[in-house]
């Protein structure tokens, strides 16, 4: 079967068709990158460091390409291309300092001479499954932290996204890694099996559904595995807050990107006397959102899917505030949208469906906006727009949400900080920061004692 990836824009202009390779050519893929990473380990952190320095270098060397890349693969706007572009090149400088830290430590023993080391090792073969939706970004954040902590990396990335997956993959190896170190496997669901199926560690970003068959996959194979799969993440905006500045935030967070991050806001609980001002605010703040700032979804089933549950929500008794409609050009488009009265049961209240669609919900107090909020199967980011200190820490304590940002959209993400969520959003350790070095290097205790008579 062909792999197509298209723009999003412009249906018609296909960015790059290739073939699927096969499950046999993703597990060649994995014992070439095995042998390869015993070189790499040795290597040593100098060797390691530098590599990951050059990315960066190349990345930067490349920006303007790069972004323009994006722009026309997966139809981000520019401007947030261009933001990608900037904090991968970020990533690979963050993580380039990683081979350098230290990796275990020294102990006392019980009685008697000698030493007691624990040292965090590689895993080997880390094998990557990446989203569309940051192209570059989130590859990056996968790979740069396997690579600095002496693993290889097989990526096999989104289907819609392989241009880009395979352009990193080309500036890697242009700034000099060697060979079979980082590999990319275009391929759908085959590839992926197969590469949890041989992978040494696996870290996965992408739906519910698919991510937990991966869990189980690998977890049957006793094989370290994370998963990022999403949120449906809330915006709790309080009566003291600045309610245009919140409407700004989560005008950005509903239809930035045109939703289509597991950041995104889908919901937004106005408490008390916040409800009737935010609601006429936000509907002013989504309806002057333009294409450079939300662009068109990824393509076709995305948009019907969008626009079947917006519709079907409004048979269902709801309140269509803004947009609901489809723009008529070319593209997948979808105008940035905003209902109340939406059902507690329809799925637009209960199920992530990553485009530039949120429901307003109005609660009478701070305990019943984070008992809504809490309410979900799967947590990820939630907003808490509050002038007052007591009630954002009161709020942070209380959130089941894995990251809580206070007066900022729900849709920024820290790349040098843990990154995850609760419930049914992540699995296994978080991602970026330290955390990921824990995440791809293994614990050992090594016990050193005299071999004869002192």
């Amino acid at each position: 079967m062909t792999i197509t990836s298209s723009n999003p824009a412009d249906p018609a202009d296909v960015v790059l068709a290739v073939e699927e390779p096969g499950a046999e050519a993703v597990r060649s893929a994995v014992l070439r990158a095995r042998a390869a990473q015993r070189g790499w380990v040795a290597a040593g952190a100098g060797a390691r460091s530098a590599a990951l320095g050059r990315i960066a270098d190349a990345i930067d060397a490349h920006a303007g390409e790069l972004a323009a890349l994006i722009v026309r693969e997966v139809g981000k706007p520019l401007a947030e291309a261009r933001g990608e572009v900037a904090r991968t090149s970020a990533i690979w400088r963050y993580y380039a300092q990683a081979p350098y830290a230290a990796a275990g430590e020294v102990h006392e023993t019980a009685g008697g001479p000698g030493l007691l080391l624990t040292r965090r090792r590689p895993h080997g073969v880390a094998g990557l499954i990446a989203p569309w939706n940051f192209p570059l970004a989130i590859p990056s954040w996968k790979a740069a932290p396997a690579l600095a902590t002496g693993n290889t990396v097989v990526l096999k990335p989104a289907p819609e996204a392989t241009a880009c997956a395979l352009r990193l993959a080309e500036l890697a190896s242009s700034a000099g890694l060697p060979e079979d170190v980082f590999t990319v496997v275009p391929g759908g669901a085959e590839e992926g099996s197969a590469l949890v199926g041989t992978a040494d560690v696996v870290s996965f970003t992408g739906s519910t559904g698919v991510g937990r068959a991966v869990v189980r996959a690998a977890t049957e194979r006793g094989v370290p595995v994370q998963a990022e799969l999403g949120g449906l993440n809330a915006a709790l905006v309080l009566p003291d807050a600045d309610i245009a500045l919140a409407a700004e935030h989560i005008a950005a967070a509903v239809a930035g990107y045109a939703g289509q991050k597991c950041t995104a806001t889908s919901r937004v609980i106005a408490v008390g006397a916040a409800h009737g001002p935010l609601r006429e605010a936000l509907v002013k703040a989504l309806a002057s959102v333009d294409d450079a700032v939300c662009g068109p979804v990824i393509g076709a089933a995305a948009r019907d899917r969008l626009v079947d549950a917006v519709g079907s929500a409004v048979e269902a008794g709801a309140t269509l505030l803004v947009g609901g409609g489809v723009p008529e050009r070319a593209g997948w488009y979808v105008e940035p949208t905003l209902l109340a009265d939406v059902p507690a049961e329809h799925p637009l209240a209960r199920e992530e469906f990553f485009g530039p669609v949120a429901v307003l919900h109005a609660v009478a107090d701070l305990d019943a906006a984070i008992e809504l909020a809490n309410d979900t199967p799967h947590s990820l980011a939630t907003s808490v727009h509050t002038r007052s200190l007591d009630v954002a820490l009161a709020a942070a304590d209380r959130l089941d949400a894995g990251m809580i940002r206070v007066n900022a959209p729900s849709s920024g993400v820290d790349f040098h900080l843990p990154f995850g969520g609760t419930k049914g959003a992540s699995h296994g350790e978080r991602e970026q920061g330290r955390a990921a070095l824990d995440f791809y290097t293994v614990g050992r205790t090594v016990s050193v004692l005299p071999g004869g008579s002192l």
